[in-house]
């Protein structure tokens, strides 16, 4: 979609909000809050190196929630007309009329609206067709099964181009919009040894931008190297070591620390982490930055999904507890103040310790590098971690052999104490930017 289109298509979604809005107020409701997404995009995904899927996708619907004296109805419309918006709104508000009155529902707080709304390069249109997408595809599946004989088999390579509209508005005068840009590309593949064991394993590249995604090349040869190296694993014997997690496993460590201290859980009493603002919970050299305003990146926003202005914030101060993650709902069932955090989280940048991944290996000694977890085995509500894992066994600061079959188990109270290194070349392909983390140690659970 261009710019000029684009700026038409947005242009119609606020006036439809404003619509809604504006209807809901005459029907007398106490408050009102539009949103309105419209996503459009094109997915290509080929196997062996011939098209499998061509998937274009164009869709969207505008959500009406209205509070009428502390009752709250909800609806939502994909016919954007002015007669189906007020239908949506007729209903929301008659569904309002016989819910049950909850004082801790409503909107943001009015002063905390966003008003600054910065260019955050969010939005780079691209005229993409399914040709060149397949050929980006076909040519990451080509290197990656050029790469190397034992790469025997291919599981598919996707490439992706999405563009998506999203204006909010409610009765606070607020009403905004922006458009946003997400490029992607995938490859996986399968290799074998003459013995007849195989292993999978895959690569991709995610850019706001197109221009900014790795060379089909690059994806697939990175794929077919991690494998490769898979080749061959075996289990390793049940007892104590240090822990290296690869970038993409330690951002979902740092994953599980977001929902222990979202709002959702602590007014549930369902977290591991309640009433722990100021309790150190990592070592005293370890931070993370939440930086909503970071240009071109991945989870950048002025306000979320309420409307409240986002803000630079210390999550992890000098390993203490900075904040919650609060909506406006779970900030009132808390008494307390929203952080703006509906919706989810924005760009967490962890700080490191001036080694790469490859010196941490090196500095481990003897230890796991996990490179791959499975299943669901974390208690929220406790902190107990367990779950099956792959990766590599290292002695002396180098890569010995494969691994897999085995469990990880510990308790993520300890694994946060426990960090003792953050690599410095950062994963950017998340909201979590980190490097690889370095564990003092976890329960293996082998031979």
């Amino acid at each position: 979609m261009s710019s000029s289109s684009l700026d038409i298509e947005l242009d119609a979604l606020k006036h439809a909000v404003a619509t809604a809005l504006e209807y809901a107020d005459k029907l007398g409701t106490s408050a009102a809050e539009v949103a309105i997404s419209k996503q459009q995009g094109l997915s290509v995904s080929t196997r062996l190196k011939e098209v499998e899927t061509v998937e274009f996708n164009k869709d969207g619907a505008l959500g009406i929630t209205v509070y009428r004296d502390g009752c709250k109805g909800s609806s939502s419309t994909s016919d954007l007309s002015p007669e189906a918006i007020r239908v949506a709104v007729k209903a929301a508000d008659d569904i309002a009329r016989f819910t049950s009155p909850d004082p801790f529902s409503g909107l943001a707080d009015k002063r905390l609206m966003a008003t600054e709304f910065r260019d955050l390069q969010l939005y780079y249109p691209q005229d993409i067709g399914a040709d060149e997408l397949a050929q980006l595809a076909i040519r990451a599946e080509a290197a990656a099964m050029e790469a190397d004989p034992r790469i025997k088999n291919s599981d598919g390579a996707s490439a992706n181009a999405h563009t998506s509209v999203k204006v909010y508005g409610n009765s606070h005068g607020f009403l905004n919009g922006y458009c946003s840009s997400r490029y992607s590309l995938s490859c996986v593949v399968i290799g074998e040894e003459a013995d007849g064991n195989m292993q999978r394993d895959y690569d991709y590249t995610i850019a706001r931008k197109f221009d900014e995604l790795w060379t089909p090349e690059a994806v697939g040869l990175k794929a077919a190297q991690k494998t490769v190296s898979r080749l061959g694993a075996r289990k390793i014997a049940t007892g104590h070591l240090p822990v290296l997690l690869a970038p993409e496993i330690a951002t979902g460590l740092i994953g599980h620390l977001v929902g222990a201290i979202s709002g959702g859980n602590l007014y549930r009493k369902s977290s591991f982490l309640l009433d722990s603002i100021g309790t150190q919970l990592f070592p005293d050299w370890f931070n993370i930055e939440e930086q909503p305003h970071l240009l071109g990146a991945l989870a950048s926003a002025n306000y979320d999904s309420e409307g409240v202005a986002t803000q630079d914030r210390r999550i992890i101060d000098a390993g203490t507890l900075q904040t919650y993650l609060l909506t406006s709902y779970a900030a009132r069932k808390l008494g307390l103040t929203t952080t703006g955090h509906a919706g989810g989280i924005y760009n967490w940048t962890l700080g490191h310790t001036g080694q790469t991944f490859d010196e941490l290996v090196q500095a481990m000694g003897t230890g796991l590098l996990v490179t791959e977890v499975m299943g669901q085995g974390v208690n929220m509500v406790t902190g107990d971690y367990s779950r099956g894992a792959a990766g590599f066994y290292v002695e002396n600061g180098e890569i010995l052999y494969p691994v897999e079959e085995i469990t990880i188990a510990g308790n993520l109270k300890d694994m946060f104490r426990g960090v003792q290194a953050v690599a410095k070349d950062r994963d950017l392909r998340s909201s979590i930017r980190t490097g690889g983390i370095l564990l003092s140690e976890m329960k293996i659970a082998g031979n």
